[in-house]
This record gives structure tokens, sequence and C-alpha cells, in this order.
């Protein structure tokens, strides 16, 4: 067996001595063998190979922990635990990047009431049963600044969306949140409502119930998300789903393992991951900040559309009526027409030019 001294290892494998002596320590890249009389380090040369991996994973941040998995496992599900690490630090770093563009606003001293002056939401809600479930569990809102969706399973479902969108209605009254609270508000929010379908479920593991919600704050939409019902944008004629799904399904096409073809007929496409009521009170819902401009139009639903219709048919229908209350009916009508196997809502909500406030004459 060819060894090679800690220096030559550390310039073949791009890993400093020091990080090499630290892995030796965590027992993540052992020395072949060591002088028992010195202490010195020799590496094989059949080493580099780990050793490079190693090396290309901390460029990606990957932690240590995560690193020695990867490292454990044969090259195909290496392949997809980096492939799902990945899919992580892209949502994160895009829940960073609105956030540091709002600090950037308001350290720059961006006036938030400048923004409430010139834009405004008008907006569209519908709920309905669909043809098969015998009754509707889902649950709808539309107000002047909040926009919600729930879908609620087991035998209290509705009870329990219903309880999942009571439990934000507060936001939608009162004193327009400011940007730098909106968030804090939708955490504390979401916690209230999760404690209600709880309750609601006493005990039950059946009970739960989706959120999906945007709060208006004038300048900025801030969302908060949870379960598979969806939030999508339509700017500048292009369709984008600005929710992730927490649903079995979902995590199998971030790790790679299925496609998003694959997805629509697998067996377990209904299971969800996350849900209010479901996990225990720790279940972390997902908050972020989205930029607000005239013209948008946002798309709150719940999977009872998106179980049936194509995102192109979405963006086609999204796009093809200018009344938000028409655009919502013919959404479910279209979810109806493929079949209506699940209750079907949809909020429907377009950030418009506010009107100019009248001047009284004399």
């Amino acid at each position: 067996m060819e060894l090679l001294t800690i220096g030559a290892f550390a310039k073949a494998s791009r890993l400093s001595p020091k990080a090499l002596r630290l892995y030796d320590e965590l027992e993540l890249l052992r020395p072949a063998r060591v002088d028992p009389d010195t202490g010195y380090r020799y590496y094989a040369v059949e080493q580099l190979r780990r050793a490079r991996l190693v090396a290309w994973l901390r460029r990606l941040g990957m932690p240590l922990a995560e690193i020695r998995a990867v490292c454990a496992l044969d090259a195909a599900d290496a392949a997809h635990e980096v492939r799902a690490y990945w899919a992580r630090v892209e949502a994160e770093t895009a829940v960073r990047r609105d956030l540091a563009a709002f600090l950037v606003d308001q350290l720059t001293g961006e006036s938030r009431r400048d923004h409430t002056t010139m834009l405004e939401l008008r907006y569209a809600a519908h709920s309905d049963r669909g043809h098969v479930r015998p009754s509707n569990q889902d649950s709808v809102y539309a107000g002047r600044r909040l926009l919600a969706v729930a879908d609620g399973c087991g035998p209290a479902g509705a009870s329990a969306s219903s309880a999942a969108v009571e439990a934000l209605r507060f936001l939608d009254e009162g004193e327009e949140p400011g940007a730098g609270d909106v968030l804090n508000l939708l955490e504390d929010a979401v916690r209230s409502a999760g404690e209600a379908v709880r309750d609601l479920a006493d005990g039950s593991p059946e009970v739960g119930s989706t959120l999906t919600a945007l709060l208006w704050t004038g300048s900025k939409l801030a969302l908060v998300h949870i379960g598979d019902s969806r939030a999508y944008l339509l700017r500048d004629g292009g369709l984008f789903r600005i929710s992730h799904d927490h649903s079995v399904v979902q995590s199998l096409i971030d790790e790679g393992r299925l496609s998003p073809e694959e997805a629509e007929s697998h067996p377990r496409r209904a299971l969800l991951l996350k849900a209010l009521g479901i996990g225990g009170p720790a279940v972390a819902a997902d908050l972020r900040l989205q930029e607000a401009r005239a013209g948008d139009r946002y798309l709150l639903c719940s999977d009872g559309l998106t179980g049936v219709v194509a995102d192109a048919r979405i963006k086609e229908l999204l796009a093809g009526e200018a009344d938000p209350e028409r655009a919502v009916r013919v959404l479910i009508d279209a979810a109806n027409a493929a079949g209506g196997p699940d209750n079907v809502s949809c909020v429907v909500a377009d950030v418009v030019l506010a009107a100019a406030p009248s001047v009284p004459v004399g």
C-alpha cells in the first residue's frame, strides 16, 4: 500500500494539514497509519477520492455531520443526498435574499407609507365542495390585508381549517403592520393556529390542516405556509410557485428520486410531512417576504385545484380573466370539469394602483 505524508496528502486532496487533523479527530477521515513514536500521520493513495469528496462538500457548506453520512453511502444514494441538501440551501437562500432586500430598503430610508398610498389589493375568494367529497373541509378568507386558504383533514377537518383561518383574521383588522413586524406577527399567529387545531384534534393524529396565507403591508406581501396548499404569482406573463409543498412526493422530487410527472400519479401524493395539528407544537411554517408590484396577480389554492389542473392551464386561466371574481370561478370550474374529486378553494388578488383620494371643493 502506497502511503503519503500528511503534507503530500494535503496538497493532493486540497485539504490543509490542520483540516486533516480535525477530520481524524472526528473520525471522518482517519489516516492509514500513525507513527507510534512521532505521532506522524500517513495516508493511503486510495483515500484521496474520499478526501476530495469531503473537500468539495465543505466548499458547498455542508455540515460535517452530514458529510459523514454522505461519505458512508454508495455513489447513487450520496448523489441524492447532495441534491436534497442543495435544494434546502436554495430555499433558505431565497428567504434570506428577501429579508436582505427588506433590510436594505429600511436602512436606506425607504418609506413604507409612500407605498401604502400607491398600491392596494383587489381580491375574490370562493370554496366549493367538488363532485365527490360529502362535505367541504376547506376554508378561505380574503380581506383588504389578509388572504388565506386552509385544507382540513380527518373527522374534524372542516373545524380544523376554519380554526386555522380564524386564528389569523385579527391581522386584517386594526393598524397596518410594518414590514419589520409582519413576519413576527405571522409567526405568532400561526403558532396560535396550530394550538387551536391541536385542541380540536384532542389527541387524534388524523386531524390537521394546511395553511397558506399572504399578509399585505402596503409595500410587501408576507407569506406563511405549511402543508400542500399553494401560493402562485402571475407576473409579466409568467406563473411562479412561491410556496413549497410539505409533502412526501415533494421531498422525493427534491431528492431526485421522483420526477414531477411521476409525482402526479404517486400513491402517496396526498401524504403530508407537515401540517397544523400534526407533528406536535414544534412544527414550523415557512415564512418569507414577497415584493409587491402593480400588475401582480396572486393565487392561493387548495390541492383540489392543483391535483387535477396542470400549472400551464392554471396560468392560462389566471391570465385570461381580468376580474378576480371571474378568475376564481373559472379555476374552480376547471377543477370540477376534471372530475372534482376534492374540495377546491381559490383566492385571487391583484396588486393595483390605489385610487387617488378625493379633494374637497370649495
